[in-house]
C-alpha cells in the first residue's frame, strides 16, 4: 500500500511563490504517473501539471508560472509556484497513478493567494 503525504501549502499574496512537495511511501518507479491537481470552492477537481519519465504537462492556466519535478532517489515530486494569483486558490491534491487498480491520492492541502 502506497500512501501520500504532502507539505507546503499556506497563504501567500498575489505574485509570490509556494513550493508543494508530496512524498510517496513505499517503491515507485519513475516511469508511475505522478500529477498535482486542485478543486477550487465550487468548481470540479482539476488537473494542474503531470509529471511520466522526463514528459510534463501542464493546464494551460498555469504553464510559464509553475514547475512540476520529481526525486525518484527520495521519491517526491514538487510543484514550484510563481507569480501566484487569486484564481490559483484551491485545494491542491497529489496523484501517484500506478495502474488502474493502484491509483494513490493525497489528502490535499490549501493554498491560499489574497492580499
Amino acid at each position: 500500500q502506497v500512501q501520500l503525504v504532502e507539505s507546503g501549502g499556506g497563504l501567500v499574496q498575489p505574485g509570490g511563490s509556494l513550493r508543494l512537495s508530496c512524498a510517496a511511501s513505499g517503491s515507485i518507479s519513475s516511469t508511475n504517473t505522478m500529477a498535482y491537481y486542485r478543486q477550487a470552492p465550487g468548481k470540479e477537481r482539476e488537473l494542474v501539471a503531470m509529471i511520466t519519465g522526463d514528459y510534463t504537462r501542464y493546464a494551460d492556466s498555469v504553464k510559464g508560472r509553475f514547475t512540476i519535478s520529481r526525486d525518484n532517489a527520495k521519491n517526491t515530486m514538487n510543484l514550484q509556484m510563481n507569480s501566484l494569483k487569486p484564481e490559483d486558490t484551491a485545494v491542491y491534491y497529489c496523484r501517484l497513478l500506478i495502474s488502474l487498480s493502484r491509483d494513490y491520492w493525497g489528502h490535499g492541502t490549501q493554498v491560499t493567494v489574497s492580499s
